[in-house]
């Protein structure tokens, strides 16, 4: 049996502003639950980087190449509720990786959204992607599991 990754995990508080005129979350909002949750997994917003992208030098930038993001159950707006965020990483290549991600709305329902997103490592001297770096990479690897189940194109 492979070992079990590590995976991150966090709640963000919903906003009245997150509804539509539906009264359900609207997906752009959805997709900022998404972000909040990247951005404390990443350790950014702190003095000093903690978290996943510790071993990252200073002038080093995680850029967004893509995302693509599935919609699996109406996420409706509740007072004083928080979304539940589980996120891992999905690949680790040469000088990217995916964050793989799940929104529950409760703990005993299925995610409501998933997502996986292609982060590019930036050296924003050298104007290039920038190598990971063992450190970083080995960092990447104790959170490596499997793809989240996107639906498939038709």
């Amino acid at each position: 049996m492979p070992p079990v990754p590590d995976t991150f995990s966090c709640e963000i508080q919903a906003r009245l502003r997150d509804i539509n005129v539906g009264g359900h979350v609207d997906n752009v909002e959805a997709i900022r639950v998404v972000e909040e949750a990247r951005i404390r997994f990443f350790g950014h917003g702190t003095e000093r980087r903690s978290g996943l992208l510790a071993p990252v030098p200073i002038g080093v930038a995680d850029l967004v190449a893509s995302q693509r993001v599935d919609y699996r159950a109406e996420m409706r707006f509740a007072p004083m509720q928080s979304f539940l965020v589980r996120m891992w990483i999905g690949h680790v290549g040469r000088s990217s990786f995916t964050v793989q991600s799940e929104v529950r709305t409760a703990v005993d329902h299925p995610p409501a959204v998933v997502a996986e997103t292609s982060v590019v490592m930036w050296s924003r001297e050298d104007q290039a992607s920038w190598e990971l770096s063992p450190g970083l990479r080995s960092e990447l690897e104790r959170y490596q599991g499997e793809p989240v189940a996107l639906q498939e194109r038709r």
